[in-house]
């Protein structure tokens, strides 16, 4: 998005001007002049402070070593760590009365109407207590083969995955550790705006360089397939790594336009890493069709040869988020790689956990009821949120389509609120946390200003909590605008 175009979509046409907060640093503001309660200076004061303290907490640009490190360097926080840092600051702790989550990356995982019998204990034996293989205990593994097979390869006369295409790892995170870690020297792209753990992941990982994609149907859309084959040509793309639903914007690749994706990376050669921890998290379909799932795997025709590789887990699909089991499904060749990596970066997942994860995936039937209540459940949640937020004069552009995530936008807030970070600090004294859009912004290696992100007037706001949580959040939005919105006239 040029510059133009970014600060009209904010509600303003003059160009970002610099002010000097109390420390002389200096901080570029988007926050245009308009209707307010706020005095002019105080919402200056404001927009200083809370960038002030941002900038304090995470110094893009600063990786020197300090003496107090040594030998170490800063290692930034991710934007839901910093998020629950700055919220614990002013009292907030799991569990705490009156606080709203709306940064919360998981799900709720007590009981919701209409779900399948779970088993309320787990129980060990002495046999579970040892290692399991770095690539997964092999019960599990066949199970999660079963898995994909059963929901998207089950219409006959197709390669099917076996044991030896799946690798368990310790939670989404360290699947995605050991992708990279394996992979040559090569260009990875990557769309933005995207999942904040990915900019550290691709930072450290030396041999991968990293390349930002925009979708061209703008970041309440998606990338066209045109569009996406002309990147990955003409960038000269060895990989893509992409969340599918997308984490922040809650949008969904499905259909014929996920055929083309899958190939793009097969005509390409392009291995597609897609992110797919939430896939049972989808709503564009009708209610009555409740229980519908998307992967990339319904649209492989080889799976030892199509390089597409597919990350999920436990996690948010089945609302384990506590158990930190993940898998990685690909050709055989990248998977016994993926282990061999696994060796000396993680040593494998949890071996007990494993052996109860077979029990949730070795019933489909189980599967597919499990997914119908739970897009029962998200989806009057996401409707819920839509028209609260949208009450509160904050714009969703697309509600979104899959995960539970609403990327909010504040543009048409009166200032400072239309600021993200400042949204994010004011709306934490009225106990509700969100996620600053400019986490989404991802930036490996800092390359660019983070005061140049197309995000600012951005936030995310998570549905995964409670229903209950979710109306005192509202609520307390509410009373936040109503401290700065000027009554219509």
């Amino acid at each position: 998005m040029s510059t133009t175009k970014a600060t009209e979509k904010r509600g303003g046409s003059d160009p970002p001007k610099k002010r000097k907060n109390s420390e002389g640093m200096g901080f570029p503001t988007t926050v245009p002049d308009g209707p307010s309660l706020l005095p002019k200076a105080a919402r200056h004061s404001l927009i200083d402070e809370h960038h002030g303290t941002f900038h304090s907490i995470l110094p893009f640009q600063h990786h020197e070593a300090t003496a107090e490190l040594g030998s170490f360097r800063r290692v930034e926080k991710t934007g839901v760590i910093y998020v629950m840092q700055r919220a614990r600051e002013l009292g907030f702790t799991m569990g705490a009365p009156g606080w709203a989550n709306f940064g919360q990356g998981a799900p709720e995982c007590g009981k919701i109407p209409g779900q399948p019998l779970r088993a309320d204990a787990l129980s060990l034996d002495v046999g579970h207590q040892e290692y399991a293989p770095t690539s997964g205990n092999l019960v599990f593994r066949e199970q999660v083969a079963n898995y994909y097979n059963n929901l998207y390869r089950a219409d006959g006369g197709r390669s099917q995955y076996t044991a030896q295409n799946v690798c368990v790892v310790p939670g989404g995170r360290a699947g995605l550790t050991r992708i990279m870690a394996a992979m040559g020297s090569t260009n990875l792209g990557f769309m933005l705006p995207e999942y904040t753990a990915y900019a550290q992941l691709l930072d450290i990982m030396k041999r991968v360089s990293a390349i930002p994609l925009l979708h061209d149907q703008g970041p309440d859309g998606l990338i066209s397939a045109a569009q996406l084959r002309r990147e990955v040509r003409g960038r000269g793309l060895g990989a893509l790594l992409v969340s599918n639903p997308c984490n922040p914007t809650g949008q969904l690749c499905e259909g014929e336009a996920l055929r083309e994706w899958v190939d793009i990376a097969r005509s390409e050669d392009c291995t597609f890493i897609m992110d797919e921890f939430y896939s049972h998290y989808i709503y564009s379909h009708p209610p009555e069709e409740n229980g519908r799932s998307v992967s990339a795997a319904q649209y492989v025709e080889d799976v030892d040869k199509d390089p597409v590789l597919i990350v999920q887990g436990l996690t948010k699909n089945f609302r384990c988020p506590g158990w930190r089991i993940g898998w990685v499904v690909g050709p055989k060749a990248m998977i016994e790689t993926l282990a061999s990596a696994g060796s000396f970066l993680d040593g494998g997942a949890n071996n007990p956990l494993q052996k109860e994860g077979a029990k949730l995936l070795c019933n489909i039937d189980w599967v597919k009821a499990d997914a119908k209540a739970l897009q029962d459940h998200f989806r009057e949640k996401r409707d819920f949120m839509v028209a609260g937020l949208r009450e509160c004069g904050i714009d969703v552009p697309n509600p979104p389509l899959g995960t539970f995530y609403i990327f909010a936008d504040l543009a048409k807030l009166p200032p400072p609120l239309n600021d993200g970070l400042v949204f994010f600090e004011e709306a934490l004294k009225e106990r509700v946390i969100c996620v600053p859009g400019v986490f989404f912004d991802i930036n490996p290696g800092n390359r660019r200003h983070i005061s140049k992100s197309v995000f600012l007037s951005r936030v995310r706001i998570s549905f995964g909590p409670t229903m209950e949580e979710l109306r005192r959040g509202i609520e307390g939005l509410k009373r936040l605008l109503k401290k700065h919105v000027t009554v219509s006239e």
